[in-house]
């Protein structure tokens, strides 16, 4: 019974899928997207990525960059971290228990994984070591282990900073180490009810003082109730001495990642929107995070848009909802986001790197690439380049899924990718 129910809601959401047209993604990106009017239906369009090994195959890279894999066989590796010696650590894990609330969920939920990695998620962090630098990194260690759904990670001052799935704790570091000296402690629990939305993205102050976590909502747009989204769908500001907490800003449906800007310790994410209004609603974003502004969630989007769906509706919080900076494009599933650097090239030197894992709610995909977004004067400025793409061959097979994307000052990108379960490395050759 349970196949044949399977089979069967699989075929309706094909069936459906199959009633709506496609629109043009790319009207959504940039810093004035042009949205197009809200569609509403029984399901969404969903499409299946169908895994594929990579075989000898590897993402495709600008000219005059190569790519390689510098660690395989991980336990879904999320978000990385390039410490002061320039070991990587890698948080490896799977959290979530949100129940299914309706049709849509049981078939996307099949649908969704489908298309993700069946290997068990290690609830650990693994240091990935290149003792000679000459780009081969021999030594893969578990640095610590027995972690709840690991994801944002952060260094500063000598500690290092995990966010669970439900707190963040902190180990003490020294450079070289390659195992732990010792349990976790903990700074603060997290909101860790239904975790519909379970990553906790994280960065940390340039002096250590504060720290930053994303945390996404428990619903797409409220129909779970508001009585679970306290302390929801919001970017927190935590005491790292003392794990005080405070909201720092509001109205983000899912900050999947966060990084400080150089020079200017502006904090910066990317966010993932709403679904359920058709294949170009609502753009995933980047933004530059305000201290206590609002982004609109579940009210409004892209600024004072509203959502009809939200109830009850509050045009106050609407008036207040403020844009963000730059559409990323809908659905494209933005997980990762990591500022540049000269070192990795003249049209790479000032922007961000953004990992996206990609959609699987439009019958036609977008995603599944990182994607540069160059900056002037300390903002978003012109036309999202692609930078590692391939993930989603031309064969409609998905090798890859890109997640946390991270900086090596010595001149590479780091990408997670959690369907293959391998981290790589960007160099300029």
């Amino acid at each position: 019974m349970k196949t044949l129910f399977t089979l069967s809601a699989l075929s309706l959401a094909l069936l459906l899928t199959a009633c709506g047209g496609e629109g043009d993604s790319t009207q959504a990106i940039g810093p004035d997207p042009k949205l197009p009017e809200a569609q509403r239906g029984l399901l969404p369009s969903m499409k299946i990525a169908e895994p594929e090994q990579w075989g000898d195959r590897t993402p495709k890279v600008p000219e005059g960059y190569k790519i390689t894999a510098i660690a395989t066989d991980l336990k879904i590796p999320r978000q990385t971290l390039v410490l002061p010696n320039g070991d990587i650590l890698v948080a490896e894990g799977r959290g979530g228990s949100a129940p299914k609330l309706k049709p849509k969920d049981v078939i996307a939920g099949y649908i969704k994984a489908k298309g993700n990695t069946q290997v068990k998620g290690g609830n650990r962090l693994t240091l990935l070591r290149d003792a000679d630098g000459d780009g081969t990194y021999e030594v893969k260690e578990v640095f610590a282990e027995g972690l709840n759904a690991p994801y944002g990670l952060a260094y500063v001052n000598g500690k290092l900073y995990v966010a669970n799935q439900d707190a963040v704790v902190r180990f003490d570091y020294v450079d070289g180490q390659t195992k732990a000296s010792g349990a976790p402690v903990k700074v603060t629990d997290l909101p860790a009810e239904i975790n519909h939305h379970w990553t906790k993205a994280l960065a940390a102050s340039p002096d250590g003082r504060f720290l930053y976590v994303g945390i996404g909502s428990n619903s797409n747009v409220t129909e779970r109730g508001m009585e679970v989204e306290l302390e929801r769908a919001r970017v927190w500001q935590i005491d790292a001495s003392t794990g005080a907490h405070r909201p720092y800003a509001t109205g983000l449906r899912n900050p999947t990642a966060l990084a400080i800007q150089p020079g200017t310790g502006q904090l910066w994410a990317v966010v993932n929107e709403r679904d359920e209004l058709g294949p170009d609603l609502v753009p995933d974003y980047l933004t530059s995070v305000k201290e206590g502004a609002f982004y609109g969630w579940p009210y409004s989007y892209w600024g004072q848009n509203v959502d009809p769906r939200a109830q009850p509706q509050n045009p106050a919080m609407v008036a207040a909802a403020i844009k963000p900076d730059y559409g990323l494009g809908s659905h494209v599933a933005a997980l990762g986001v990591t500022f540049s650097s000269p070192v990795m090239g003249q049209q790479f030197a000032d922007g961000v790197f953004v990992g996206e894992h990609g959609s699987w709610n439009r019958d036609n995909p977008v995603g599944y690439k990182v994607v540069f977004v160059p900056f002037a004067n300390g903002k978003p400025s012109g036309e999202a380049v692609d930078f590692a793409t391939g993930f989603r061959g031309e064969d409609g097979k998905t090798r890859g899924r890109p997640v946390g994307v991270t900086l090596d000052p010595k001149g590479a990108l780091i990408i997670a990718d959690d369907l293959a379960n391998t981290v790589w490395r960007v160099t300029r050759m």
